[in-house]
């Protein structure tokens, strides 16, 4: 009676483990996905929107991040802005679950990569869009000039570093995906 006792748990941590190993595919695969819109909406940033805008007047610059950075505060971008961080979480406790100890250690480091970005977003683009919103109607501001140099610079290299911690998120989802995938590896 005690040896059925006791093997009830082996057979339920197996399947737990087993479970877990089925589902961390999918889970690896959104995390990629997601961490690769970030990078991609940040990367967009960096070589259309902050150039294009550049070569604008200051009222055409504060006029279009005032509405891009309302615009961009939608369940959509929120979903994928908060899924780029969660998801690989799990995907990095499903690894360890499942003794994938490799592809855990990379969905690991892209989750704190992509934690990077968010902790910059949070101490510098927030509050410069806060500030360029707090200006008010651009019609109204006296010294648009100021506005924007307050602004611009600042947000452009930021947003770069952006780009590059949620770049090198993606690719070390894209390696823990590969490992995962592969026979045997641990």
């Amino acid at each position: 009676m005690s040896a059925a006792l006791g093997a009830a748990p082996v057979r339920d941590l197996a399947a737990a483990t087993t479970t877990a190993s089925r589902v961390v595919g999918p889970v690896l695969a959104t995390a990629t996905a997601a961490t690769g819109l970030m990078a991609g909406l940040f990367f967009a940033f960096d070589v259309a929107v902050m150039p294009g805008l550049a070569a604008g007047d200051d009222r055409t610059f504060v006029t279009a991040m005032q509405h891009i950075n309302a615009s961009i505060l939608n369940p959509v971008f929120g979903a994928v802005f908060v899924g780029a961080l969660a998801v690989p979480a799990v995907g990095t406790w499903l690894l360890h679950r499942s003794g994938q100890r490799a592809a855990t250690l990379w969905t690991a480091v892209a989750t704190l990569l992509y934690l990077a970005a968010l902790v910059l977003t949070s101490a510098v683009n927030v509050p410069l869009n806060d500030r360029l919103a707090a200006a008010g109607d651009p019609a109204a501001v006296t010294d648009l000039a100021a506005v924007r140099a307050a602004f611009e610079p600042t947000w452009t290299t930021s947003n770069i570093a952006r780009t590059v911690l949620c770049t090198a998120a993606a690719v070390a989802l894209t390696r823990a995906l590969l490992l995962h995938r592969r026979p045997g590896a641990r």
